[in-house]
């Protein structure tokens, strides 16, 4: 195995690996109305046209008939950024109950906060849309997902 100085390469690629993971999870979501700030138009065409810029309301809607994990199931693809530092539930983050511009581009406090483009997600890999946007959850509720959603 090679070494870096009589550290073996894995070693350093396991370190690197860590502090990224580390720096995807410290990362903030800010909500969509901080991106609206600098991004109006985009921000007021995803509002209006985008369903999922309204999840929320089709997640309150069927809680009553669901238990608390199975609602929690909801949460990955009707809220912003749960399980990643994101949505934790309404009381506490109802800024992120919604499917957000944060959804796809990332965690975006820091873009919010410096304007620096390289920050965020400026263009996501469809992988990220496929996270949802699969064959076992479209053909589960048997609907035909819209990828771009009216967003952009």
């Amino acid at each position: 195995m090679r070494a870096c100085r009589g550290v073996p390469l894995c070693a350093v690629l396991l370190v690197f690996v860590v502090m990224a993971a580390a720096e995807a999870q410290t990362r903030e979501y800010a909500g969509s109305k901080a991106c609206a700030e600098c991004h109006q138009g985009e921000y007021e065409r995803f509002a209006k046209y985008s369903k999922k810029s309204h999840s929320w309301k089709s997640v309150s809607v069927m809680a009553s008939d669901l238990k608390p994990h199975e609602l929690e199931g909801c949460y990955e693809c009707h809220t912003t950024g749960y399980g990643k530092g994101g949505f934790v539930n309404y009381e506490t983050t109802p800024h992120l109950a919604d499917v957000g511009c944060e959804t796809c581009h990332g965690p975006g406090a820091e873009h919010a906060q410096t304007g620096d483009p390289e920050s965020i997600i400026r263009r996501p890999e469809l992988a990220t849309c496929e996270s949802c946007h699969n064959a076992s959850r479209v053909g589960a509720f048997k609907f035909k997902p819209l990828i771009h959603s009216g967003a952009h």
